[in-house]
């Protein structure tokens, strides 16, 4: 029996993309330059033609949704960027507030997404009622969540797949400060909020290597999902390096999926184990603005790893490369 899982980078439903779907959120935004999330949409229309509103749910995944259904993964894991959630207060100070309507979900059915990964810098955009909100309304969707809890021991446990015959995918989710989500946004016993790498060293590998031992059983497999790092850059820092092998040496992770960076970066296969460190944007509402063309970042990766459960070995990984088209006819797709 071998696993095959889906795996991406950055899934962004909110702003401009929420306003193209069949239930648009109020769209006030608080940042410096534009303050109505249609402006990304005119944004867009200007690079890729007329968008006939609103789209279907599957319209934003493009070719992405033949791809998926012709390799049939057995679980299907995105970073969800971005809250799912009605509420206005919207957390001062942070220039940029992604937000998508619940009645939007769809968007993610339409593609089979089984677990969303939401340990990241939006998830609390729209405060800790933006934050609850999401959680609920994804998981009565039936999609799982990881990364994210109304207290520190909620948003560390793992979300988990069940795989039959006994075994089960668990995927942990972590973000740690470099990508931008500060210590206020951090979980703690009395607080709701973000499951939070303090920092790279072997004691946070030991205390996530409890965590693992304590739920993993013989056949299972671990992801752990880690967002870290800038948007933009391929340099992968040394301490990126030592901790994802620490994860695998001493944790029993099976795939780090990390994320962050709106581009592809390096990948690594460290005692027959993948390493992804950083998955790129696959879909988002930032085709007309300009700057970091040099990146490539109008490229997204699908990630199709296959895995052997008895060791967690990765026995192939295919790689499917997606783009932002320009039909006029069409606005644009993946």
């Amino acid at each position: 029996m071998t696993i095959k899982l889906f795996l991406c980078g950055d899934v962004m439903t909110g702003r401009g993309i929420d306003q193209i779907l069949p239930h648009p959120s109020n769209p006030v935004l608080y940042e410096p330059d534009i303050k109505d999330a249609r402006g990304y949409v005119e944004l867009a229309k200007d690079v890729n033609g007329p968008i006939t509103k609103p789209v279907d749910f599957s319209y934003i995944w493009g070719d992405a949704l033949a791809e998926l259904d012709a390799r049939s993964p057995d679980v299907r894991i995105v970073n969800l960027e971005t809250s799912v959630t009605t509420s206005d207060d919207y957390w001062r100070g942070r220039g940029i507030n992604y937000r998508m309507n619940p009645k939007n979900i769809p968007c993610l059915l339409a593609a089979k997404i089984d677990i969303c990964c939401l340990a990241n810098n939006h998830v609390l955009d729209w405060g800790y009622a933006g934050l609850e909100e999401t959680v609920n309304a994804l998981r009565t969707a039936g999609i799982k969540t990881a990364g994210v809890g109304r207290n520190i021991e909620e948003a560390q446990a793992p979300a988990i797949k069940n795989l039959g015959k006994g075994r089960k995918l668990l995927v942990l989710a972590f973000a740690h400060e470099s990508s931008g989500v500060t210590p206020d946004w951090w979980a703690s016993k009395e607080r709701a909020g973000v499951s939070a790498l303090p920092d790279l060293s072997e004691r946070t590998v030991e205390s996530i290597g409890k965590r693992v031992h304590k739920e993993k059983k013989g056949g299972d497999v671990v992801v752990a999902s880690i967002r870290w790092g800038p948007n933009w850059g391929y340099e992968i820092p040394k301490e990126q390096s030592r901790f994802a092998h620490g994860l695998i040496d001493k944790a029993d992770v099976d795939i780090v999926h990390g994320h962050s960076s709106h581009h592809a970066k390096g990948i690594e296969v460290y005692r027959n184990k993948l390493v992804l460190y950083g998955c790129g944007d696959l879909i988002n509402d930032y085709e007309g603005i300009g700057g970091y063309e040099e990146f490539g970042s109008e490229l997204g990766l699908l990630y199709f790893p296959v895995i052997d459960p008895l060791t967690g070995h990765l026995l192939g990984l295919s790689m499917v490369i997606m783009t932002v088209t320009v039909p006029a006819e069409k606005g644009g797709e993946r």
